[in-house]
């Protein structure tokens, strides 16, 4: 056992001593704030490491919420599983012939965990299809998302929290495209509001019962109301709902229609588009048959890293989410970039087998996994629970990892970019922290590493949960234990 792994098994213990000395109290200029905040100290998980010295230890190991912190994870775990030339795919397959610009059978969508699938993409496996001379398919056109167990993983699911039509809260299935997202250009004069929607989906429109308000342009979002839709026959309109101010301009964008009919209304308006037709319809495989073994178009996403980049850095709960499910589906292919994992023979959902991946990837690294609880992967979610030991773990096998530029490299930098762009813009940490932060309400959380004033890195993970944390006072403290980090010598 290595001596780091005995001294991350000390934390969790909550026995540290370094130099004789113990360190458990918190820095008083953190103590201080969470006192003036009303955040009591038990409601605080930290720990400070410089190698292998315990420079704070607070709680350690406390399972609490981490919010996105617990993207690290999924992410690092992806990373050293699936490995840095990892790629997501999309596949247009049919074994049926060609006869006279017709495919005289269905042709199959195979959803592949494409974290780069969007409108474009589509439209150039189509344009594939037609280069090949296919202008009309006889059969129907059948998306498979059997990839994942269950397949459609946002079915019976509750809403997260009252905006269920935020881009945070999409859950992804196998073949999500465009991130299911409608962007709605809003303009409005003084006494109407004109709609533009795009991506263009097949007999999919939209139209508002706003109120027009005399309130300032910027705080439009306040008579912001969940957008419906309604189906008329074949046809679904996308409706708008609250005030919106007068002589105004600003564009969102909505999760709001079933992914089935999102991807197969962009798909028709694409084929369409291109002088395509379909004697069939569109509808979604059920069972997973044999697979056609033609291949007559593909999309492969950006490589991994470049994936955990946005992950990490923008906090994306849904990549997130496509990673941890990547996990339980996928392994690496030197070719393809990606291939299915045989199937589980005991049945386990997708899920399961991601779980499974992280916790024998946490015991190969000597990580102790109790009090740690796994939902999505993304931390968006209530169930989901950390130590900080843990967290100082993964932290550290990020630094001995063969992919530990990449792994870094996803991480926000502070006064920088990412989740941290506009934190520690006048401290030493500016430009030389690199951590991902994690907020859900009266949950805020940091963990990454900080360069202190001998130029020597720190692993750093601090979670609060509270419900003293809103409105900015958990953000100072965390701030303020980067700030105490980059000073220390």
């Amino acid at each position: 056992m290595s001596s780091s792994t005995k001294l991350l098994r000390r934390l969790v213990a909550a026995a540290f001593l370094v130099t004789g000395v113990a360190q458990a109290a918190l820095p008083e200029p953190v103590a201080q704030l969470m006192q003036a905040a009303r955040i009591p100290q038990e409601a605080a998980g930290v720990i400070v490491l410089r190698g292998e010295a315990v420079l704070v230890s607070h709680n350690a190991g406390q399972s609490m919420s981490p919010a996105s912190t617990m993207k690290l994870f999924t992410t690092l775990t992806a990373l050293e599983q699936l490995g840095p030339a990892f790629r997501g795919r999309t596949e247009l397959r049919s074994d049926a012939e060609v006869v006279d610009g017709v495919l005289m059978g269905d042709l199959i969508l195979r959803g592949g965990a494409d974290a780069d699938l969007n409108a474009d993409a589509l439209t150039h496996m189509l344009e594939a299809l037609r280069n090949q001379g296919i202008r009309r398919i006889q059969g129907d056109l059948v998306i498979d998302r059997l990839l994942f167990t269950p397949s459609r993983p946002a079915l019976g699911q509750p809403p997260f929290d009252e905006y269920p039509w935020a881009y945070y809260n999409v859950i992804p299935d196998a073949a999500l495209v465009n991130t299911n997202l409608l962007k709605v250009t809003m303009r409005s004069t003084a006494d109407q509001v004109s709609l533009v929607m795009q991506p263009e989906l097949d007999k999919v429109s939209i139209r508002s019962d706003m109120q027009l308000s005399d309130t300032p342009c910027a705080t439009w979002e306040n008579g912001w109301r969940t957008p419906s839709y309604a189906r008329q026959g074949d046809r679904i309109e996308v409706i708008l709902h609250g005030a919106f101010p007068k002589d105004c301009t600003k564009a969102t964008s909505i999760n709001v229609l079933d992914s089935q009919d999102y991807l197969a209304r962009l798909l028709l308006a694409a084929w369409h588009k291109l002088g395509g037709s379909l004697n069939g319809e569109v509808r979604e495989a059920t069972s997973s048959a044999a697979q056609p073994t033609r291949l007559l178009a593909e999309h492969v996403s950006r490589s991994l890293p470049e994936i955990l980049r946005d992950t990490n850095k923008l906090s994306d709960n849904t990549l997130a989410r496509t990673i941890f499910l990547s996990l339980g589906s996928l392994e690496a292919d030197p070719m393809l970039g990606s291939k299915p994992l045989p199937p589980d023979a005991g049945g386990a959902s997708t899920p399961m087998r991601a779980e499974t991946a992280i916790r024998a990837w946490l015991r190969q690294h000597n990580i102790d996994g109790n009090g740690l609880v796994l939902d999505n992967g993304s931390g968006l979610s209530r169930s989901e629970r950390a130590t900080p030991a843990q967290l100082a773990g993964v932290l550290q096998a990020g630094l001995k990892s063969l992919w530990m530029p990449e792994f870094l490299a996803s991480l926000p930098i502070a006064a920088t970019d990412g989740t941290m762009r506009r934190r520690l813009q006048d401290s030493p940490a500016a430009q030389r922290a690199r951590l991902k932060t994690g907020s859900l309400k009266g949950v805020i959380a940091i963990a990454g590493y900080v360069t202190d004033a001998n130029n020597q890195p720190c692993i750093v993970v601090a979670i609060l949960n509270d419900e003293h944390v809103a409105n900015g006072a958990g953000r100072a403290v965390l701030d303020t234990l980067v700030d105490w980090v980059a000073r220390s010598n």
